[in-house]
This record gives C-alpha cells, structure tokens and sequence, in this order.
C-alpha cells in the first residue's frame, strides 16, 4: 500500500516532467495511460480485490515546445488538439499536455575571457538577470574560462543572487594578438609576450588565443542540472562570446547527449554582435552555440550594449517558462537503435516551433 500511495502522488504533480511513471494495475492489464489535458495525470487504476499490484513501467518523453510568431513573440493561446508530435516521423498520441508556466532551474554561466569592449558592457548589466527569476525558480552560478568556477549553488534566494552578481568581477583581455612569427618585427618595450611555442606558426586573420573551454563549461552546467527536480523546466542561461578552444575535455558530441538525456535545454546569448550577421534559416545551426541550442529546444540571442543585454535576460527566462509541455509514449524498445528523433508541429500557420531533436532510450529507461 506505501509503495502504490508513493507511485499516486507522484502522478499528482500537475505538469511533472516525470520521465519514468510507475503505476499499478491488475495482473494482466494492458491499458495505456488515458489522455487527459496534462493538468491533473490519470490516476492510476485500482486493484481488483484479492489481487496483488503489479508495478508496470509506463515511459513518458517529455518534450518542452516553443512557439513564436513571424515578429518573434511567444505565442501563449494554442490547445492540444493544435500539436502534433513524430517520432522517428511516426505520429504518436500526446497523452499529457501542459500550457502553465513551469518554475526554472537554471545555471547562469558566464564566460570569464571576454574581449575588454565586451566584458565592460556584461559587466554594467550583470545585476539585471536577477530580475527574470522569480521566487520559486533556483539558480546557480557558474563562470568559466578554461575551467568551470562554481560561485555558487542552486538558491531560490533572489536578493543572494543579485549581491552575488555585483560582485562578479568579468575577466578580459586587451584586443592585442599573437602576430605571425614569421612576419612580426621587434617587439616594442610594453608590448605583449610572444606566444610560448613560437615556432607554432600562426596563419590567417590576427586572433587573440583563446583558451575557453566552452564545451567543457556546458557539460559540467548539464550535470548540475541532472539531479534537479523534474517538476522544474531545467536550462543553462549561457552568456559568451562564442568561442571555443581545442582543449576541450568532453566534445561535443558527448556533451550534446548529456544535456539531451538530463532533459536540458541551452539558452545562450551571443555578445560579440548585435544582430545575427548572415544568420538566414539555410545557416541556422552551423555554429556551435546554435546547435546547442537547435538540439536541445533552446535558443540563440544576440546582444552587445548593456541595455540590450538587460532586456534579453529577461526574454530567456520568460521564453523558458512559458514553454508548452507535451508528453507521448514512445515505441517499445528497439536494441538496435538508442537515438530517436522528435518533430513537433502545429496546425495554426506562420508559427516558429522549438524543441529539442531526439531523446535516447537507455536515457528514458534509467529514468532520468
């Protein structure tokens, strides 16, 4: 009786990001669960008396859609009946479905080794992303340059988070460049060290050297995700310039699938532009933070000047809020096949759609 109490009140959790639902039913039964608007589960079904429960496994992709309109504004007002969901380009049924907003938890990562021009105006709005948590989201905060510096864990305290914004102190680096050695002339009394292996030759376009580890970073913000409640919508609020180093310890391909199977999504804000330089749809998700994004049913903002930064921290923690939750019941288990793609569409024209592009089995069996 404790364990099918425990199993119906896990049930009752109105737009649970419940991955793996356990519920008894008699002997022999076979019913999938019934659909219902997503705001209170079917309640599991009752024992014949006499009978003994036996816990059957019924696995939930839970699947958090965004949806904008041709000027990018959410679009809040759709139904059920509006969604369709494919997997692996089969339609299933959505059996549960959410419109509310959902509380966040989120990890505010910060890249530590911005241009001085870029780090002064993050720096200036730093304060402003306290302002788009509210009081039942928990955040955390992380900087990372070519390691990831937790300055502190998961609070729903939000007057913490803004002294500990304040206090933040944004590493840069001047705009001076590694010129080629075999070009470079004498070097002038105050100028900057040569780079430590000189006779690594330096070819194309002057670059500063970075040593960011990007997908480092994003994994590491992933697995402090991981072990979050699942009744929460679960995102890293990434800030950055966009660049990446060679010395990555986990690539992104690993990267990638950590975050799809903890269920997070990337939301980053690009700060080395204002607006998406040759960012047509063919060239959507050719850089990495994009197919961060893209993969994982984030997004991609683009921000420069304190003002337009403050504004967009505020749109990421709205977008991610208000997303619809969708729930389908996937195909039994195929051994041969761990990855599954998911496609969402909607019925109203002129919509935007965001979500995340697949799901792995063995994720969704572990019950993460």
């Amino acid at each position: 009786m404790l364990r099918t109490a425990l199993f119906i009140a896990l049930l009752s959790v109105p737009g649970a990001f419940v991955i793996a639902q356990s519920t008894a039913v008699p002997a022999g039964s076979g019913s999938p669960p019934q659909q219902n608007s997503g705001r209170q589960p079917a309640q599991p079904n009752t024992p014949a008396q006499g009978q003994r429960p036996i816990p059957i496994r019924t696995n939930l992709v839970i699947v958090p859609v965004t949806v904008k309109d041709s000027h990018g504004q959410l679009v809040g007002d759709l139904t059920k009946d509006e969604f369709r969901v494919f997997e692996d380009n089969q339609e299933r049924p959505i059996v549960q479905f959410n419109s509310e907003a959902v509380p966040l938890s989120a990890v505010v990562a910060i890249d530590n080794d911005l241009a001085q021009k870029q780090a002064d105006q993050v720096q200036k709005s730093l304060t402003a992303i306290a302002a788009g948590f509210g009081p039942d989201d928990e955040v955390a905060l992380v900087m990372y340059d070519q390691y990831p510096n937790t300055i502190s864990d998961f609070s729903k305290d939000n007057d913490k988070l803004f002294a500990q914004l304040k206090n933040v102190e944004i590493g840069s680096h001047s705009t001076f460049v590694y010129p080629d050695p075999t070009t470079q002339g004498p070097i002038k009394p105050g100028s900057p060290p040569s780079p430590p292996n000189i006779s690594d030759e330096v070819h194309g376009p002057p670059k500063y050297n970075k040593t960011t580890d990007l997908d480092d970073a994003v994994f590491a913000a992933g697995q402090m995700l991981q072990g979050r409640g699942q009744d929460r919508r679960k995102i890293i609020f990434l800030i950055t310039d966009g660049s990446n180093s060679r010395t990555n310890k986990h690539p992104f391909a690993e990267t990638e699938r950590s975050l799809l199977e903890a269920n997070v999504s990337v939301y980053a804000i690009l700060v080395n532009r204002t607006v998406p330089v040759g960012k047509s749809l063919v060239q959507r998700g050719a850089s990495e933070i994009d197919r961060y994004a893209n993969q994982t049913g984030g997004d991609t903002f683009y921000g420069s000047k304190q003002d337009d930064l403050s504004r967009l921290y505020s749109d990421v923690t709205e977008e991610a809020r208000n997303q619809y939750t969708l729930a389908f019941q996937p195909n039994p288990p195929d051994p041969s096949r761990d990855y599954h793609s998911i496609e969402v569409r909607v019925m109203r024209p002129g919509l935007n759609v965001r979500t995340r592009d697949g799901y792995y089995m063995s994720s969704l069996m572990g019950g993460r």
